[in-house]
Protein backbone atom coordinates (compact mmCIF):
# COMPACT_ATOMS: atom_id res chain seq x y z
CA UNK A 1 0.00 0.00 0.00
CA UNK A 2 1.38 3.80 -0.73
CA UNK A 3 1.79 6.10 1.44
CA UNK A 4 2.52 8.73 -1.16
CA UNK A 5 -1.59 9.92 -1.32
CA UNK A 6 -3.23 12.62 0.08
CA UNK A 7 -6.91 11.62 1.47
CA UNK A 8 -9.26 14.60 1.37
CA UNK A 9 -13.13 15.21 1.84
CA UNK A 10 -15.15 17.37 -0.10
CA UNK A 11 -18.71 17.80 0.92
CA UNK A 12 -20.89 19.63 -0.99
CA UNK A 13 -20.86 23.06 -3.08
CA UNK A 14 -20.11 20.96 -5.72
CA UNK A 15 -20.27 23.69 -8.29
CA UNK A 16 -16.91 25.13 -6.27
CA UNK A 17 -15.30 21.47 -6.67
CA UNK A 18 -15.32 21.41 -9.98
CA UNK A 19 -14.59 24.83 -10.37
CA UNK A 20 -11.33 24.70 -8.58
CA UNK A 21 -7.54 23.87 -9.59
CA UNK A 22 -6.54 20.81 -7.36
CA UNK A 23 -2.86 21.16 -6.36
CA UNK A 24 -0.59 19.40 -8.65
CA UNK A 25 0.34 16.54 -6.18
CA UNK A 26 -0.46 13.22 -5.88
CA UNK A 27 -4.03 13.30 -3.68
CA UNK A 28 -7.81 11.13 -3.19
CA UNK A 29 -10.83 13.41 -2.70
CA UNK A 30 -14.31 12.00 -2.03
CA UNK A 31 -16.99 14.04 -2.64
CA UNK A 32 -20.54 14.23 -1.25
CA UNK A 33 -23.37 15.76 -1.97
CA UNK A 34 -25.92 17.62 0.47
CA UNK A 35 -28.59 17.89 -2.17
CA UNK A 36 -29.11 15.68 -5.84
CA UNK A 37 -26.63 17.21 -8.21
CA UNK A 38 -26.42 17.05 -11.90
CA UNK A 39 -22.90 17.15 -13.33
CA UNK A 40 -22.62 17.92 -16.82
CA UNK A 41 -19.37 17.50 -19.01
CA UNK A 42 -17.08 20.01 -20.36
CA UNK A 43 -18.51 19.34 -23.63
CA UNK A 44 -21.98 20.25 -22.24
CA UNK A 45 -24.27 23.59 -21.96
CA UNK A 46 -27.45 24.08 -19.71
CA UNK A 47 -29.74 23.97 -22.62
CA UNK A 48 -28.90 19.63 -22.51
CA UNK A 49 -30.63 19.71 -19.46
CA UNK A 50 -34.83 19.61 -19.19
CA UNK A 51 -34.54 22.84 -16.78
CA UNK A 52 -38.28 21.96 -15.52
CA UNK A 53 -37.56 18.89 -14.71
CA UNK A 54 -34.25 19.66 -12.38
CA UNK A 55 -36.32 22.02 -10.88
CA UNK A 56 -39.41 20.01 -9.85
CA UNK A 57 -37.00 17.69 -8.66
CA UNK A 58 -34.90 20.14 -6.98
CA UNK A 59 -32.13 19.47 -8.83
CA UNK A 60 -28.95 21.36 -9.47
CA UNK A 61 -26.89 21.45 -12.18
CA UNK A 62 -23.63 22.47 -12.36
CA UNK A 63 -20.54 22.28 -15.13
CA UNK A 64 -17.46 19.94 -14.39
CA UNK A 65 -13.94 20.05 -16.25
CA UNK A 66 -13.86 16.95 -17.24
CA UNK A 67 -15.21 15.37 -20.36
CA UNK A 68 -18.06 12.87 -20.66
CA UNK A 69 -21.43 12.86 -20.37
CA UNK A 70 -24.22 14.21 -17.64
CA UNK A 71 -23.70 12.60 -14.45
CA UNK A 72 -26.54 12.34 -11.57
CA UNK A 73 -25.44 12.55 -7.91
CA UNK A 74 -28.11 11.98 -5.46
CA UNK A 75 -27.11 11.74 -1.79
CA UNK A 76 -26.40 8.56 -0.18
CA UNK A 77 -26.70 6.41 -3.72
CA UNK A 78 -23.24 6.98 -5.43
CA UNK A 79 -19.80 7.22 -4.49
CA UNK A 80 -17.14 9.80 -6.07
CA UNK A 81 -13.91 9.87 -5.81
CA UNK A 82 -11.29 12.19 -7.44
CA UNK A 83 -7.54 11.44 -7.91
CA UNK A 84 -4.74 13.85 -9.04
CA UNK A 85 -1.43 12.51 -10.64
CA UNK A 86 1.45 15.06 -10.84
CA UNK A 87 3.49 15.02 -14.27
CA UNK A 88 6.32 13.21 -14.05
CA UNK A 89 5.24 10.84 -11.12
CA UNK A 90 5.58 6.89 -12.02
CA UNK A 91 2.04 6.65 -12.95
CA UNK A 92 1.67 9.59 -15.36
CA UNK A 93 1.20 8.56 -19.08
CA UNK A 94 1.26 10.76 -21.93
CA UNK A 95 -0.85 8.52 -23.40
CA UNK A 96 -4.36 9.71 -22.57
CA UNK A 97 -6.40 7.12 -22.66
CA UNK A 98 -3.85 4.49 -21.41
CA UNK A 99 -3.56 6.64 -18.82
CA UNK A 100 -6.84 5.73 -17.19
CA UNK A 101 -5.74 2.56 -16.94
CA UNK A 102 -4.87 2.01 -13.76
CA UNK A 103 -7.33 4.18 -12.46
CA UNK A 104 -9.46 1.32 -13.58
CA UNK A 105 -7.44 -1.25 -12.02
CA UNK A 106 -7.41 -0.06 -8.66
CA UNK A 107 -10.94 -0.03 -8.69
CA UNK A 108 -11.44 -3.25 -10.50
CA UNK A 109 -8.79 -4.11 -7.26
CA UNK A 110 -10.94 -2.77 -4.72
CA UNK A 111 -14.02 -3.70 -5.86
CA UNK A 112 -12.94 -7.66 -5.80
CA UNK A 113 -12.06 -7.43 -2.04
CA UNK A 114 -15.89 -6.98 -1.39
CA UNK A 115 -16.60 -9.62 -3.76
CA UNK A 116 -17.73 -7.72 -6.85
CA UNK A 117 -16.57 -9.24 -10.12
CA UNK A 118 -15.35 -6.75 -13.17
CA UNK A 119 -13.35 -6.32 -15.62
CA UNK A 120 -11.22 -3.10 -16.67
CA UNK A 121 -12.11 -1.97 -20.53
CA UNK A 122 -8.65 -1.27 -22.32
CA UNK A 123 -10.19 -0.97 -25.94
CA UNK A 124 -11.63 1.78 -27.88
CA UNK A 125 -14.59 4.23 -26.63
CA UNK A 126 -17.68 2.49 -27.47
CA UNK A 127 -20.23 5.47 -28.19
CA UNK A 128 -24.05 5.23 -27.97
CA UNK A 129 -27.25 7.30 -29.43
CA UNK A 130 -26.99 8.85 -25.74
CA UNK A 131 -23.24 8.86 -24.70
CA UNK A 132 -22.97 12.33 -24.85
CA UNK A 133 -26.07 13.04 -23.08
CA UNK A 134 -25.59 10.62 -20.37
CA UNK A 135 -21.79 9.37 -19.22
CA UNK A 136 -22.22 5.97 -18.40
CA UNK A 137 -24.17 5.38 -21.62
CA UNK A 138 -21.39 4.89 -23.39
CA UNK A 139 -17.64 2.89 -22.17
CA UNK A 140 -14.11 5.25 -22.20
CA UNK A 141 -11.10 4.03 -21.62
CA UNK A 142 -9.92 2.36 -18.22
CA UNK A 143 -13.68 2.21 -17.13
CA UNK A 144 -15.17 -0.38 -14.87
CA UNK A 145 -17.71 -3.56 -16.21
CA UNK A 146 -19.75 -5.99 -15.32
CA UNK A 147 -20.54 -8.03 -18.10
CA UNK A 148 -22.32 -4.74 -20.53
CA UNK A 149 -22.98 -2.66 -17.64
CA UNK A 150 -20.78 -0.14 -16.19
CA UNK A 151 -19.82 -0.35 -12.57
CA UNK A 152 -17.14 2.85 -12.25
CA UNK A 153 -17.22 5.75 -15.16
CA UNK A 154 -14.34 7.57 -15.49
CA UNK A 155 -13.45 11.06 -16.96
CA UNK A 156 -10.32 13.18 -16.89
CA UNK A 157 -9.01 16.16 -17.21
CA UNK A 158 -5.38 17.32 -17.94
CA UNK A 159 -2.83 20.25 -17.51
CA UNK A 160 0.86 20.68 -17.94
CA UNK A 161 0.86 19.81 -13.74
CA UNK A 162 -1.12 16.95 -13.36
CA UNK A 163 -3.90 14.67 -14.42
CA UNK A 164 -7.37 15.16 -12.95
CA UNK A 165 -9.25 11.76 -13.07
CA UNK A 166 -13.09 11.90 -11.84
CA UNK A 167 -14.46 8.16 -11.06
CA UNK A 168 -18.14 7.02 -9.89
CA UNK A 169 -19.76 4.13 -8.97
CA UNK A 170 -23.53 4.23 -8.63
CA UNK A 171 -25.22 2.39 -5.14
CA UNK A 172 -28.64 3.00 -6.84
CA UNK A 173 -29.48 3.90 -10.50
CA UNK A 174 -32.17 6.01 -11.60
CA UNK A 175 -32.72 5.58 -15.66
CA UNK A 176 -36.14 6.64 -15.61
CA UNK A 177 -34.65 10.12 -13.57
CA UNK A 178 -32.16 10.72 -15.80
CA UNK A 179 -33.62 10.24 -18.83
CA UNK A 180 -36.75 12.74 -18.09
CA UNK A 181 -33.36 15.34 -17.60
CA UNK A 182 -32.22 15.36 -21.29
CA UNK A 183 -33.57 17.73 -23.01
CA UNK A 184 -35.95 16.55 -25.55
CA UNK A 185 -35.44 14.21 -27.89
CA UNK A 186 -34.70 11.83 -24.82
CA UNK A 187 -33.95 8.56 -24.36
CA UNK A 188 -35.88 6.41 -22.73
CA UNK A 189 -35.61 4.84 -19.12
CA UNK A 190 -35.96 1.45 -20.54
CA UNK A 191 -32.44 2.36 -22.79
CA UNK A 192 -30.94 3.73 -19.90
CA UNK A 193 -31.30 0.95 -17.21
CA UNK A 194 -29.03 -1.88 -19.15
CA UNK A 195 -26.14 0.81 -19.11
CA UNK A 196 -25.19 0.67 -15.41
CA UNK A 197 -24.46 -1.96 -12.77
CA UNK A 198 -24.87 -0.68 -8.79
CA UNK A 199 -22.28 -1.94 -6.56
CA UNK A 200 -23.91 -4.11 -3.67
CA UNK A 201 -21.95 -2.46 -0.83
CA UNK A 202 -22.25 0.59 1.13
CA UNK A 203 -20.56 4.00 0.24
CA UNK A 204 -18.18 3.43 3.74
CA UNK A 205 -16.86 0.42 2.66
CA UNK A 206 -16.12 0.78 -1.14
CA UNK A 207 -14.30 3.83 0.16
CA UNK A 208 -12.40 1.92 2.94
CA UNK A 209 -11.54 -0.93 0.17
CA UNK A 210 -10.14 1.86 -1.98
CA UNK A 211 -8.43 3.83 0.48
CA UNK A 212 -6.37 0.26 1.02
CA UNK A 213 -5.76 -0.63 -2.62
CA UNK A 214 -4.25 3.00 -3.98
CA UNK A 215 -1.38 2.04 -5.99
Amino acid sequence: MSTGWTILDSPGDTAGFHARSPEPVRSVTFHTVDRPTLALGSAQTPSAVDERVAAAFGIDVVPRRSGGGAVLMVPGEYLWMDVVVPAGDPLWLDDVGAAMHFVGRWWSAALASLGVASRVHTDPMLRTEWSNQVCFDGVGAGEVMQGSGKLVGISQRRTRQSARFQTMCHLRWRPELVAALVAAPRPSASALAPAVRCVPASAERIRAALVDHRP
